[in-house]
């Protein structure tokens, strides 16, 4: 029985060590004064529905989990009628060891944009500013 208890003490710090914080970041870029409307998910939590103000960025932190499956999924809408969308997976964590890092998300006219900021697979430093999305009509 003690046998078992250091065992479970030492995965539990073990488990703890590779629990990481990421996040991801939704700035709005867009011109003529348009407002953006956005709503995120993952599978615990849910993002209610938000405008931001062209110049306006919100952000987020969370914990990654152990098994390397943490996903959030936003759906962003350009005003002032909206018509204008594109869902996409805003967060992705590639495997267990990968802390994710910071996603950055600006909305522009012409697209999606997304620079991924340290640590993580996808990120090995720091990615430059790319458009990753078009808007749907």
């Amino acid at each position: 029985m003690k046998t078992l208890s250091i065992f479970l003490f030492v995965l539990s710090i073990c488990m703890i060590s590779h629990v990481y914080g990421a996040g991801f970041k939704i700035s709005n870029e867009l011109k003529f004064k348009k407002k953006l409307w956005f709503t995120c998910y993952s599978g615990d939590n849910r993002i209610a529905p938000r405008i931001l103000e062209p110049g306006e960025s919100w952000d987020t932190t969370f914990n990654t989990n152990i098994w390397g499956t943490t996903r959030f999924m936003c759906t962003l809408k350009q005003g002032p009628n909206y018509r204008h969308h594109q869902s996409f997976t805003a967060f992705k964590q590639f495997s267990a060891s990968d802390s994710g890092g910071t996603w950055d998300w600006r909305a522009r006219e012409n697209g999606i944009y997304l620079k991924v900021w340290d640590g993580g697979k996808h990120a090995r430093g720091e990615i430059n500013m790319h458009r990753k999305y078009g808007w749907i009509n």
